[in-house]
């Protein structure tokens, strides 16, 4: 007669004690060495964290041997400064273009607290015309007290957001190249530019990753709350990426109380989020041309009360500057003619270039330290990659991929600017006593430094014989590399938070 299973183990002891040591070895001795071998640790985001003084042992832009490149590697010494820079030539016409200011458009079939699923606004990934290089093994580096650090949950390494390279990216660009928000000079492909590989990169800090931009996340933090915008058309390159990007979720209403194009103000209805574009080039009090000169007078210590007078009444403000200072300039400070920069006047001191940028940003932190109580941000300057000449004299940016870090590339004459940023912050973080207000460095530089592919170059216009020569190597093309500015803000919000 046949026993059933657990009766036949108790009259054969034996077998029963080998099939216990067999079933406890292959289930809780695994389970012991996965829990020692990998310890469920905490996510560790924290303000402290940010504030708390760290090696300078990060990297940095140095000089190579020969004066024509630069390459990144790691240096203990600051940022060296580049070359003086060249005057500024005028055009035919005899004077120095400006940027455009036209009016950013209004979504089309506009209504109110218009909703969008990101799947209907998720662009097919383009194909890539060119092998993509692997990314470099990079190790982690330390932060400084002026970097926002995030820390990664497995490892507990504090990850420098603004150091580290592009890796290859399949699933951007992360909104349609229709986007209301564009204006005709950032569409890089609607002129027939041939390649799209500039969109199929993310920015990838060393010891971490950079999370893409997430637009329900952003409006649930900020809502009820209001962002703004200072600076030159840099900055509002950023900003519209952010409505772009948001736009996946809801499009905003145009509630600006003026009909001024260069302060616009939009609302998301749904979230009672406010966003603020305001027009400063030049950051301070600064009266234009007349018709018959080109200079502008900035009056450095004095503030510009059209965005100063306004950012008591915002959470989060970022703002930036730089390309407009390598203009003729006049410069006034205690109600007096100070000096000039490219001006030649009689009785006039020629000041050293960038003298009026460091006192006109001084004077801006200032204003911010004294009337700005959320996370004000100053986003550090955006290089331009013009080749083979001046922006006037036939220079282009032809590049189709992102340099890497250990590359030698072209000298790039206007980082002082950057310099004199970290300068000031430095020196603004050291003054600040105002309860409530933190200040935070957005170092984009260096990402930016090693993306000569990502502007409209030669195809921001219709080629004409007429335009044919005008190519933009200081704006960034939407979608593109500057979208990773806003998966850096969110970030930085995050962390603050």
């Amino acid at each position: 007669m046949e026993l059933p299973l657990f009766a036949a183990l108790q009259r054969t002891p034996r077998v029963a004690l080998t099939l216990a040591f067999v079933l406890f070895f292959l289930t809780i001795v695994p389970a012991l060495y996965s829990l020692l071998a990998n310890p469920i640790l905490p996510l560790l985001i924290s303000s402290s964290e940010t504030d708390g003084p760290f090696p300078s042992d990060h990297m940095h832009l140095s000089h190579m041997n020969s004066p024509s490149v630069r390459t990144l590697s790691p240096v203990n010494s600051p940022i060296p400064a580049p070359p003086y820079h060249t005057r500024p030539q005028k055009s035919s016409s005899g004077k120095i273009p400006s940027p455009n200011i036209s009016p950013i458009p209004v979504p089309p079939d506009h209504t109110p607290s218009r909703h969008q699923h990101s799947s209907s606004h998720q662009s097919p990934s383009p194909h890539v015309n060119s092998p993509i290089p692997a990314p470099l093994n990079s190790s982690p580096v330390a932060t400084s007290t002026s970097r926002t650090q995030i820390r990664d949950v497995m490892t507990k390494q504090r990850c420098d957001l603004f150091n580290g390279e592009w890796i290859p990216n399949n699933e951007s660009p992360y909104y349609n190249m229709t986007c209301w928000a564009i204006q005709e000079h950032q569409n890089c492909m609607q002129f027939g530019r041939p390649d799209t590989g500039f969109l199929r990169w993310r920015w990838k800090p060393d010891g971490c990753d950079l999370p893409i931009f997430d637009p329900q996340e952003f409006l649930e933090m900020v809502r009820g709350k209001s962002m703004g915008f200072v600076g030159d058309s840099i900055s509002r390159n950023q900003f519209q990426s952010l409505l772009c990007l948001l736009s996946r979720v809801e499009y905003p209403e145009d509630i600006s109380s003026s009909p001024d194009i260069a302060y616009k103000v939009w609302n998301y209805t749904s979230y009672n989020f406010t966003l603020h574009a305001m027009w400063s080039p030049f950051l301070v009090k600064t009266t234009t041309p007349d018709p018959k000169s080109n200079f502008f007078s900035l009056y450095l210590d004095e503030y510009d009360t059209k965005w100063t007078s306004q950012i008591n009444q915002l959470d989060y403000l970022i703002i930036s500057s730089g390309h407009w200072f390598y203009r003729p300039l006049i410069f006034y400070e205690n109600e007096k003619v100070s000096g000039c920069q490219y001006c030649s006047l009689p009785n006039t001191t020629e000041l050293p270039l960038h003298y009026g940028y460091r006192k006109a940003l001084r004077t801006s932190l200032k204003a911010i330290l004294e009337n700005f109580k959320g996370l004000a941000i100053l986003r550090s300057f955006s290089p331009q990659h013009f080749e083979g000449g001046a922006w006037n004299k036939g220079g282009n940016c032809v590049r189709t991929r992102p340099y890497r870090r250990n590359e030698t590339i072209p000298e790039v004459a206007d980082l002082k600017i950057h310099d004199i940023q970290q300068e000031e912050f430095r020196a603004a973080e050291e003054g600040k006593k105002k309860k409530g207000l933190r200040l935070r460095l957005m170092d984009t530089t260096q990402a930016m430094l090693l993306r000569p592919d990502g502007h409209p170059g030669r195809y921001g216009h219709l080629q004409t014989a007429e335009l044919s020569s005008r190519n933009d190597c200081i704006h960034w093309c939407l979608p593109g590399p500057i979208d990773t500015w806003n998966d850096i803000l969110l970030q930085m919000m995050k962390t603050e938070k």
